[in-house]
């Protein structure tokens, strides 16, 4: 069973940064992408960003593109999400989520199997 347990979360200023980090364990196969989204209180789940496991794509939201930026480093198993020049609006509940699927759209919450239970970021103004 894949778990992944997020952390890297907590209360900054607007303009301040933070970098989340996603541990992933319990992989019987090769994962094909993961991915972060976030969920502010009373909103859906939305996209933030992705990566495939494979290769250098990394796509990203309109609302953060330039600002965020989504790594990984595949020996540990681990993906990264460095959030610079946060804005109030970015205060979220962060989750990250795997697929073990081969998909050619990763902005979708239904292209993903495993999800982690998510680490609160507040930016105040």
């Amino acid at each position: 069973q894949v778990q992944l347990v997020e952390s890297g979360g907590g209360l900054v200023q607007a303009g301040d940064s933070l970098r989340l980090s996603c541990a992933a364990s319990g992989r019987a196969f090769g994962t094909y992408a993961m991915g972060w989204f976030r969920q502010a209180p009373g909103k859906e789940r939305e996209f933030v960003a992705a990566i495939r496991w494979t290769g250098s794509s990394t796509y990203y939201a309109d609302s953060v593109k330039g600002r965020f930026t989504i790594s990984r480093d595949n020996a540990k198993n681990t993906v990264y999400l460095q959030m610079n020049s946060l804005k109030p609006e970015d205060t979220a509940v962060y989750h990250c989520a795997e697929t073990l699927r081969a998909t050619f759209n990763v902005r979708p919450l239904s292209a993903y199997d495993y999800w982690g239970q998510g680490t609160q970021v507040t930016v105040s103004s």
